[in-house]
């Protein structure tokens, strides 16, 4: 087991290649049933705002912004995901630029009458919502990194009440007008079936950091000390999802050069995991069929 020292104090760097330390969740792009419901939803209940493509797919983006967010496309005989949580998508979390922000929002699904659930995680503050299919979001802010703590090189993590008063209170009476500048989307949380084959995949093969690894049935994973980019668990049925059935299509991990980008998809080919190149993009399935897209981050 390798130890990170390069500027941190904690958690376990991979055994060969190491993503970059400014590598970052891109777009999440979804197959969805009804495109027009969706993208209702999205518009009007977390404030992206909405733009065709020619070929009808839809890029959701911030408010005051064109950095693609969410990409959601449908097709014939699509059903809404099993209400049994299946292998695959978890929940995908935007990331909000600050608690102000958040507890504008939190303010906002109450006044719509959505139902949300709430959690403290002690390095964030989350609300949760499912979307018209049943996929599961996440609306978060960070709490400060001088306010995370460590033991025995681990991440301390929780699943504990949120102060909704107090978040809402941060919000200041303003009035929600959508996703703000500075919105991004700050990780992905996927079903799997086994840790140790997420680990292989994630950790040694693709490159993450293992951040916190003693969370029960999870494991989370980041580059730069992030507390996650991703995070894997085994909390569901282990049944893939229908060829018909809402889903993720893949999601995309951005790093800093088409170099580091090759650099990956070397290291899952030594692990021995298919990569497949599309121009600058690198392809790659993990063990349960979820597709990450690998490239370099635009300027």
């Amino acid at each position: 087991m390798r130890i990170d020292t390069d500027q941190t104090t904690h958690g376990i760097v991979p055994p060969g290649f190491r993503l970059p330390a400014s590598t970052t969740v891109g777009r999440v792009r979804l197959l969805v049933s009804d495109l027009t419901r969706s993208v209702s939803y999205y518009e009007h209940v977390l404030g992206l705002r909405a733009g065709r493509l020619p070929d009808g797919r839809v890029i959701l983006t911030p408010r005051d912004g064109d950095r693609p967010l969410v990409e959601l496309e449908t097709r014939p005989g699509i059903r809404p995901a099993a209400r049994r949580a299946t292998l695959g998508l978890y929940h995908f979390a935007i990331l909000l630029p600050d608690r102000s922000a958040l507890g504008r929002f939190l303010s906002h699904v109450r006044s719509i009458g959505i139902s949300v659930g709430m959690s403290n995680h002690l390095v964030s503050e989350a609300i949760y919502l499912t979307d018209p299919d049943g996929l599961g979001i996440e609306v978060y802010a960070d709490r400060p990194r001088s306010e995370w703590s460590y033991r025995d090189r681990q991440l301390t993590m929780a699943t504990d009440p949120l102060d909704a008063d107090a978040v809402l209170a941060a919000g200041e009476g303003k009035l929600w007008s959508g996703m703000p500048t500075g919105t991004v989307m700050g990780h992905v949380h996927l079903h799997v079936a086994d840790l140790t084959a997420a680990e292989a995949f994630y950790h040694a093969g693709l490159g993450f950091d293992k951040v916190v690894w003693n969370y029960p049935g999870a494991l989370f994973l980041s580059a730069g000390g992030y507390h996650h980019h991703l995070g894997t668990n085994t909390w569901s049925s282990n049944v893939p999802p229908a060829d018909s059935q809402a889903r993720l299509l893949s999601w995309d991990l951005e790093v800093p050069s088409v170099g580091a980008a090759e650099a990956a998809a070397r290291s899952l080919e030594k692990a021995s995991y298919p990569v497949e190149r599309q121009g600058d993009v690198r392809i790659a399935a993990d063990p349960w069929g979820t597709t990450v897209r690998l490239f370099a981050r635009k300027p």
